[in-house]
């Protein structure tokens, strides 16, 4: 018992009763954030995720109470990764994210990165790194949120089990090819996301209950499990996952 409270309050892990209250406890976090960052440094940069749970969030941020809260103005919206399909396919994360969320909130256009996909995967992964290196300027880009969601089989962003980049440890943005989907997917690599300033993991359902407990208390295997692979260096790294996903966590608590 004592391992595994230790387990959660090294990894920051907040565990909500329902869905939507994970989300609104997400919201909150991210304004609260944005309001902090935007007062230090004048603009607060974001990498946003696909999935099911970032999509309740991004619409819970285009209304009130949020919308009006979010330094729209300066904050400057990237992606963790993107399927190589049109910019309008419903399987687009930076199309799920304009419809629910950046095309109904006062972001100036000039603020958005969308991965391109009007080009070869490997052509499209160098040109969003070269984007990111020049936002970024000199020095290590350092994002101040990146989302990141936890697939069933232990992915996270497109860094998914015995692909080539996984291991990826000079490339900040690499393309690779998912046999499981028959699809090219463009991705942030570890070393990219792990310097971020703080990182949010979105986590909910029954289904992922399993895979989460393998990677927070199992031994590491990050070819395996490449979620293992996200451990933040000087920043913060948060869970935020409801009562289902966190149910074989809590039985071990109890």
């Amino acid at each position: 018992m004592k391992k595994i409270i230790k387990m959660m309050l090294q990894n920051n892990i907040k565990i909500f009763p329902t869905p939507s209250e994970l989300t609104e406890g997400a919201a909150h976090f991210i304004v609260a954030l944005a309001q902090k960052i935007v007062a230090e440094k004048g603009r607060f940069t974001i990498s946003l995720s696909g999935g099911h749970t970032p999509e309740q969030l991004y619409a819970l941020l285009a209304d009130e109470p949020y919308v009006g809260q979010m330094p729209w103005s300066d904050t400057y919206v990237f992606w963790g990764d993107e399927r190589c399909v049109g910019l309008d396919d419903k399987d687009n994360n930076a199309h799920m994210a304009r419809v629910q969320m950046l095309d109904h909130v006062a972001i100036p256009a000039g603020n958005i990165y969308p991965m391109p996909v009007d080009l070869t995967p490997a052509k499209a992964a160098d040109r969003y790194e070269e984007t990111i290196r020049h936002f970024f300027g000199d020095g290590a880009p350092v994002f101040d949120l990146i989302l990141l969601g936890l697939g069933e089989n232990g992915h996270t962003a497109s860094l998914f089990p015995d692909t080539d980049v996984v291991i990826e440890a000079r490339r900040l943005v690499k393309e690779v090819f998912v046999e499981e989907q028959n699809m090219f997917r463009i991705t942030m690599t570890a070393p990219l996301i792990n310097q971020a300033s703080n990182i949010m993991f979105l986590v909910q359902g029954k289904g992922k209950a399993e895979i989460l407990n393998t990677v927070l208390n199992t031994p590491p295997r990050p070819d395996k499990y490449p979620a293992q692979l996200i451990a933040i260096g000087m920043g913060n790294l948060y869970w935020y996952i409801d009562e289902d996903a966190a149910m074989i966590l809590q039985q071990d608590v109890n």
